[in-house]
């Protein structure tokens, strides 16, 4: 598991690669609270193209990082989400709360 971290302007986008699931889940946390910090990050986008597999520690990641980026009065989304974590996201009811985008220009469009 991997996670690249880039920004546009005030959004950080985390770029998740390989599988979300309870062996990553805490790695993930860690690198994403820790740009969270930074002054100039407000906003989450999480671009789901290279993510291969996600359970239910996927969620709570992105939810514990919905919670934090409340905090700071910014936005989270999620962009390239496959069809398989898109049947996730619904399940779980993910998706009234957090948008999903068909990539990160529209992502950022939207914060």
């Amino acid at each position: 598991m991997k996670v690249k971290i880039s920004y546009k302007g005030s959004t950080l986008i985390a770029g998740v690669m390989g599988e979300l699931d309870h062996h990553s889940a805490e790695y993930i946390r860690e690198k994403i609270d820790s740009e969270l910090i930074k002054a100039t990050t407000k906003n989450v986008i999480f671009d789901f193209s290279k993510v291969t597999f996600m359970d239910s520690s996927g969620i709570g990641v992105i939810m514990g990082r919905f919670k934090n980026v409340q905090k700071l009065n910014g936005k989270l989304s999620v962009a390239n989400v496959s069809d398989q974590l898109m049947r996730i996201f619904e399940m779980s009811g993910l998706l009234k709360i957090i948008p999903a985008y068909d990539n990160i220009d529209v992502a950022i469009n939207k914060m």
